[in-house]
C-alpha cells in the first residue's frame, strides 16, 4: 500500500511542478486561474494520500472541506471571468 501511495504522490508532485511552469507561461488571467485550481486540487490529493498513509480520518474530513471550498472558488472565478453570463 505504501508503494502505491508513494507512486501517486510522485505523480501529483510532477503535476504540481508542471502546473507551476504553466502559470509562469500563461498568457491571460483565466489560464492562470485554471492552472491554479489544478495545483490546489493536486495539493488536496497529496493531503488525502498522506491521510491514507497515516490512517487519519480527521485529515480526510479537512481535505473534503478544502475540496468543497476549492470548487466554490472555481465557480465564483468562472462567473467573474464571464461577467455573469451563462
Amino acid at each position: 500500500m505504501t508503494v502505491v501511495v508513494g507512486i501517486a504522490m510522485a505523480i501529483l508532485a510532477v503535476c504540481i511542478v508542471i502546473g507551476l511552469t504553466q502559470i509562469r507561461d500563461a498568457e491571460d488571467a483565466a489560464s492562470q486561474a485554471v492552472v491554479g485550481d489544478l495545483i490546489y486540487f493536486c495539493g488536496v490529493g497529496v493531503i488525502v494520500l498522506l491521510s491514507m498513509l497515516y490512517t487519519s480520518t480527521v485529515v480526510v474530513d479537512a481535505a473534503m472541506l478544502a475540496a468543497m471550498l476549492g470548487i466554490l472558488s472555481t465557480i465564483a472565478l468562472a462567473r467573474i471571468i464571464t461577467r455573469g453570463r451563462r
